[in-house]
């Protein structure tokens, strides 16, 4: 099984201070943070996903800005490939698909942001396209969200997203029980 590190939108404007922070994000960047660190020291492959928005009147990610910027916790080194999207599926009018096929990939480890957007989409299209994929939740952040005028708070978002992936599409762990389980098949 040829494993990926699939990193998604961990960028300024999620974090206190930018356009569209996110409640959990600074904790959810310190566990990337670590997932790449792993990725890198087992010198597995690693995808950064970069979100630029384009459609008209669009708050945050615009390109050129530093809320676009990736977030220095999980900078792109050098030999990483950096993937710019402009949909909430990072597979959309991008090359993931292609550099993932073409590396031999099976599995793909994903975490980001948003759990309600972005990571449900790619989790999605991913398994649809046949890999096996494993979330790492807490490596994740949620917004709040407002339906039928009822807010629903981030924790509570993340946690119905995180089941229904489950469900059907995704093995979904926290950072330490993947590791503990990545280590234990070495």
């Amino acid at each position: 099984m040829k494993r990926a590190l699939v990193l998604v939108d961990i960028q300024k404007d999620y974090f206190p201070g930018g356009k569209k922070p996110l409640p959990g994000m600074e904790e959810a960047s310190r566990k990337a943070s670590k997932l790449l660190s792993y990725f890198r020291e087992t010198g597995q492959s690693v995808f950064h996903i970069h979100h630029i928005a384009t459609r008209p009147g669009s708050a945050f990610f615009i390109q050129d800005t530093d809320g676009a910027k990736v977030h220095p916790s999980v900078a792109p080194k050098a030999d990483e490939e950096v993937i710019t999207k402009a949909h909430p599926n990072s597979f959309l009018n991008t090359a993931l698909l292609d550099l993932l096929r073409a590396g031999r990939h099976d599995e793909v480890v994903i975490c980001g942001a948003m759990s309600n957007m972005c990571i449900d989409a790619t989790t999605r299209a991913a398994a649809d396209f046949g890999f096996k994929c494993t979330v790492i939740h807490d490596a994740c952040a949620a917004s709040d969200l407002i339906f039928a005028e009822r807010k629903v708070p981030a924790p509570d978002v993340h946690a119905a997203f995180m089941a229904a992936l489950s469900a059907a599409y995704a093995r979904v762990v926290t950072l330490d029980e993947f590791v503990m389980n990545a280590d234990r098949k070495a």
